[in-house]
């Protein structure tokens, strides 16, 4: 059974008057020019590299079926050939696209969706921003920001509040590539969920399928953030996108005025086309389990305070929290810290400049040579301590935590991160497996608790498993259902 997406939508709105939906984009829609064609050609590489490089699943023909289907009917182009679709190695929950018909789907999102009609929904969505051009009114922006929000990138993350960190990090970090999906305002959100809605019209799926898909992400985005002990944290892509559960509301608000709520959604054949997925991290990449993170082929580790989230992405890991912000990273390294340092301060200024001057201080950590420093820096609005602390596991082979914190706090809440690093021993890298989505049907006398407790984790398995299928939790199983598990 689905949550009651109806009632969700209308209790969290309750205080909030629903008005006639804003109208989407008029008249006809410019094609897709050999500009942006051009551009899309240009950045496409190195988004796919960023967000973990392209997955080559059994899925990806359907997927790509999926969304040339619902973006043939944005007006960009009537040939579903013009747009290139990619699922990305990543399991964030995020899709996105770009100028020049790019078309991008996390196979984290793929997890997420329980039917065609949603991931539809949200590929719309994307569209909707690139059919509307609202990246070239946006320009002014350098922020990614997709639909879902959730960068795989560390780079100005909503998670932390603190405008100075992020900013600071996001240079360093930075793409090397013109960001092309902008942080959008409120406005263009509303215009974008509106265009989507008449896209699955068009394509003949259920228009209510973006409202749940919306409804789905903000369960499983609040459920992420209670694991990670930051229950009272704003969901990422809330920071620029309509609250919630107003947002749920106005799309189905949207449904209802343009029809099509009884359209098919094609659950049977999603799952179908889901099962097997990868899911959650590719140990290949480090896998994040909680606040540790574990690499098996590199076999290393470090944990994160309580409080503080891990975000895996294909160059760095994200360290976010309360009062600071970071990233775990590796650089060329022949022996000296000194020039190993500077380069990663470099990367945080302008790269055509020297980096500032040091005092590199050398330490040990759990057997390992050290070396670190903290230098004061320009943020947005002010200035900040920013801390790089190297550790050397061989001659030739160094990590390093690079950490951005309030003025005279140095590493701040996040002091006692690098004594947290680890090496990790050959049976422990090798206990690390890949999980996976397996569909599962209900068997007579099956309950809820007992399909969950077949989830490959050991925490929280019912609340993981009501996510993952978009449940209620007084939701009630028949013999025959069928719905996605995590397994080995």
């Amino acid at each position: 059974m689905r949550r009651p997406i109806t009632k969700i939508a209308l209790s969290l709105a309750a205080t909030a008057s629903l008005t006639a939906p804003a109208s989407a984009q008029q008249g006809p829609v410019q094609p897709i020019t050999p500009q942006e064609r051009a551009q899309g050609d240009a950045a496409n590489g190195d988004i796919v590299s960023q967000y973990g490089g392209a997955y080559t699943g059994r899925q990806n023909a359907y997927v790509e079926s999926v969304a040339r289907r619902v973006a043939v009917q944005s007006g960009l182009s009537t040939d579903p050939k013009a747009f290139t679709v990619t699922i990305l190695d990543t399991p964030i929950d995020n899709a996105f696209a770009i100028p020049g018909g790019y078309v991008y789907v996390t196979r984290g999102l793929l997890a997420l969706a329980n039917d065609e009609a949603e991931l539809a929904g949200v590929l719309g969505h994307e569209v909707g921003h690139v059919a509307a051009r609202h990246s070239r009114k946006r320009q002014s922006t350098a922020t990614r920001n997709a639909i879902l929000g959730m960068l795989g990138q560390i780079a100005a993350s909503a998670l932390i509040k603190n405008t100075d960190i992020s900013n600071l990090l996001g240079r360093g970090i930075g793409t090397g590539t013109q960001l092309l999906t902008l942080s959008y305002s409120r406005g263009q959100e509303t215009e974008a969920d509106n265009l989507g809605i008449n896209y699955l019209r068009g394509a003949t799926y259920d228009t209510d399928a973006l409202a749940s898909m919306l409804a789905d992400l903000s369960n499983k985005t609040a459920l992420d953030q209670r694991l990670a002990g930051r229950s009272t944290a704003t969901p990422a892509w809330a920071s620029t996108h309509p609250e919630p559960g107003k947002r749920v509301a106005a799309a189905l608000e949207r449904a209802r005025s343009v029809g099509g709520t009884d359209a098919p959604r094609n659950r049977a054949a999603y799952l179908a086309a889901i099962d097997g997925l990868l899911y959650g991290d590719n140990p290949r990449q480090g896998v994040v389990e909680g606040r540790t993170f574990r690499h098996p082929d590199l076999r290393i580790s470090f944990t994160v305070p309580s409080g503080f989230t891990l975000a895996n992405g294909a160059r760095a890991v994200a360290i976010s929290g309360e009062g600071a912000q970071g990233e775990f990273s590796t650089s060329a390294y022949a022996g000296d810290f000194q020039p190993y340092v500077a380069r990663v301060l470099q990367a945080l200024g302008d790269k055509n400049s020297a980096p500032p001057p040091f005092e590199l201080r050398r330490t040990r950590v759990n057997g390992f040579d050290a070396a670190y420093t903290t230098v004061e820096a320009a943020g947005g609005s002010g200035r900040v301590d920013a801390t790089v602390f190297a550790i050397a596991v061989s001659p030739t082979k160094a990590y390093h935590f690079t950490v951005v914190a309030p003025l005279g706090t140095g590493l701040g809440p996040l002091v006692d991160l690098p004594a947290s690093f680890h090496t990790l021993t050959a049976a422990e890298a090798a206990a690390i497996k890949p999980r996976f989505i397996r569909i599962v049907t209900v068997k007579k006398g099956e309950t809820i608790a007992m399909i969950a407790a077949r989830m490959a984790y050991p925490d929280a398995q019912l609340d993981r498993f009501l996510a993952l299928n978009g449940l209620a939790n007084d939701a009630v199983l028949k013999p025959g259902d069928k719905v996605k598990i995590v397994g080995y």
